[in-house]
C-alpha cells in the first residue's frame, strides 16, 4: 500500500497520520545507530544508514522508499542531477564526508550534508527529513550522544521551513556564481542548535 498513489495528494489526514508515525520510528532508528557508530568507535557516515533514514521516513507513503530515484526530479527552481548520476555522487559524497570527520568542525559538516544531500535530493521523497537527519547523526557522533533539548534539530528546521529553503538557495547561487558559500545554512542551523541547547534548562 502506497498511500501517495491512493490519495495522490499528502494533505490527506492518514497519509499525515502515517508520515507522523513514521518520523518517531526513523528518529528512533537514528538514535540506534548514532549509539551502535559510538559504541564501535566508528564516525562513519555510510549510503546504507542514509538509504535506512529514507526508508524510514517514507515507507508506505511513496513509491522506492530506500532507494535511489530512477527518473529526473524538479524541486522549485533546483533541477538536481540527473538519476544515473545519482550513485556515483552520492559514494564521493560520504566518502567525502568522511574524510573530514576529525578535520573539519562539526557544524560546518553537518551543514555540508545538509546542503549537499538537498542538492543531489538521490529520492523520490523525503530527502529533506533525510537530510535533517543525516545532518544530525554527524552533530550527535561528534557530541557523543544524542543532543539534549525539548525540540531537536531537524524538526527546528522543519518548524522553520521558509528560511532553510531561502539558505539552500543561497548556498546553490553562490556555487552558480564560481564561489561556495555556506554561511547562511551555517548560521540557520547554529542558532537552532543553540535553540535546541538552551531548551534544556526549561525541562
Amino acid at each position: 500500500m502506497i498511500l501517495f498513489e491512493l490519495f495522490n495528494e499528502e494533505r490527506n489526514p492518514v497519509y499525515q497520520a502515517l508520515e507522523v508515525s513514521n518520523g518517531a520510528r526513523q528518529y528512533s532508528f537514528l538514535n540506534s545507530i548514532i549509539l551502535a557508530c559510538l559504541e564501535a568507535n566508528k564516525p562513519f557516515l555510510s549510503q546504507h544508514i542514509i538509504k535506512a533514514l529514507n526508508f524510514h521516513a517514507i515507507t508506505c507513503l511513496h513509491v522506492n522508499a530506500g532507494e535511489y530515484r530512477p527518473c529526473p526530479v524538479i524541486v522549485g527552481q533546483h533541477i538536481p542531477p540527473e538519476h544515473y548520476r545519482v550513485p556515483a555522487l552520492m559514494d564521493d559524497f560520504v566518502n567525502e564526508v568522511n574524510r573530514n570527520w576529525s578535520t573539519v568542525d562539526a557544524v560546518v559538516l553537518a551543514t555540508y550534508v545538509l546542503w549537499r544531500l538537498n542538492h543531489i535530493h538521490p529520492f523520490i521523497n523525503g530527502n529533506g527529513r533525510t537530510a535533517r537527519a543525516a545532518c544530525y547523526f554527524i552533530l550527535c557522533i561528534a557530541a557523543g550522544g544524542w543532543l539534549p533539548g525539548e525540540t531537536i534539530l531537524p524538526e527546528l528546521i522543519r518548524q522553520n521551513h521558509d528560511e532553510y529553503t531561502d539558505a539552500l538557495v543561497a548556498v546553490d547561487a553562490s556555487l552558480a556564481a564560481g564561489v561556495f558559500d555556506l554561511s547562511a545554512l551555517h548560521a540557520f542551523v547554529s542558532r537552532l542548535i543553540e535553540e535546541q541547547l538552551n531548551s534544556t534548562a526549561s525541562l
